[in-house]
């Protein structure tokens, strides 16, 4: 299937969360996802199989939540990974207004967002596997119940591409998209050789990014802009405290789509590495091997990374490492209730 056509696959979903309703996602995701469907969510839903037990277990609170929400897709990319798999990347961000709990939230009866980003793997016309990152924490920081460390980086509602072109069909594109991934390859990749093989200067980040891009990272680290940005916000506290990052690549799978000056990357898990230094989102060294889920899209302009989507499942991380966050932030809101 084309990159078009592909997209097709999802378009009930798509539709269907411009104005949702229980009726109308329910229809959407019966519709396109097959009914033994294996989906990896985020922390903590789990994984769960076919789209009954995906609305029931996720869209159906949420919607108890937010009866008037709203799915806002900002990037959407397909295509065949080089092991021949169709996967359809979406970047978005649903929100509405908070009326009732959510996940040991206390609702705030005012508009309440959070970003997703959410990949599919067709078959035969039909999604066969779901990988999906919904930042919940970003939605706690949005109604005021953070239970953990400050984040370093800025809070925003995250943006659309600068060019407003993520949604276009990739036959509008000149058929760059292999260039561009092979350009964001090569980035991870001089990234990577940073610590094992050298100071700072061995990641080559001039080469890669543009002076003014914008890194979106997840709720829990936040925001940043261009490299000393993302050095002093995001990549010193992480590399610092697992500078073992990427020695331990055993078992681990990444699938790649690229349109024109854009490619995504999903992996699940895609990280292992060792938290053996305190700092990074406040927590200690504990000497703990982690793994870590990242859902990644990158927008290139004259050749160089202008803009980046990050989403880490840090809940995920937090469970772990045996910290609930979800637990700690009901503790938070006990006094709300005074």
């Amino acid at each position: 299937m084309t990159p078009k056509a592909l997209k097709g696959v999802t378009k009930p979903l798509s539709d269907a969360g411009v104005t949702a309703t229980h009726a109308s996602l329910c229809h959407a995701l019966r519709a396109f996802v097959s009914p033994d469907a294996q989906i990896h969510m985020c922390h903590p839903f789990g994984d769960l199989s076919g789209p009954d037990a995906w609305f029931t277990h996720c869209f159906a609170p949420l919607m108890e939540a937010m009866p008037d929400l709203e799915r806002r897709e900002l990037i959407t990319l397909a295509g065949t990974t080089s092991a021949n798999d169709s996967w359809i990347g979406i970047c978005g961000n649903y929100l509405g207004t908070f009326t009732r709990p959510f996940l040991r939230l206390l609702p705030t009866g005012r508009i309440a967002h959070m970003r997703f980003h959410e990949f599919y793997r067709i078959k035969d016309d039909a999604v066969v596997e779901i990988q999906a990152i919904w930042d919940i924490p970003e939605l706690m920081m949005t109604v005021g119940q953070w239970p953990m460390a400050p984040q370093l980086g800025d809070r925003l509602l995250t943006p659309s591409p600068m060019t407003q072109d993520g949604l276009l069909a990739a036959d509008v594109f000149p058929g760059q998209g292999q260039a561009t991934q092979a350009h964001v390859i090569a980035m991870l990749t001089d990234m990577c050789r940073h610590p094992s093989q050298g100071g700072p200067e061995v990641m080559n980040l001039e080469r890669y990014w543009h002076p003014r891009f914008n890194w979106y990272g997840p709720a829990g680290i936040g925001t940043s802009r261009g490299i000393q940005g993302f050095r002093d916000w995001h990549q010193i506290p992480f590399l610092r405290a697992m500078p073992d990052r990427a020695l331990d690549p055993e078992g681990l799978v990444s699938h790649w789509v690229a349109e024109g000056d854009y490619v995504c990357e999903t992996g699940w898990p895609n990280m292992r590495q060792t938290l053996s230094v305190g700092g990074w989102l406040g927590l200690p060294p504990t000497g703990q091997k982690i793994e870590l889920r990242s859902l990644d899209f990158w927008h290139l302009q004259d050749g160089l990374i202008r803009e980046n989507w990050v989403l880490v499942d840090l809940m995920h991380v937090y469970h772990q490492l045996g910290v609930d966050v979800l637990e700690r932030a009901s503790e938070f809101n006990k006094a709300r209730g005074i």
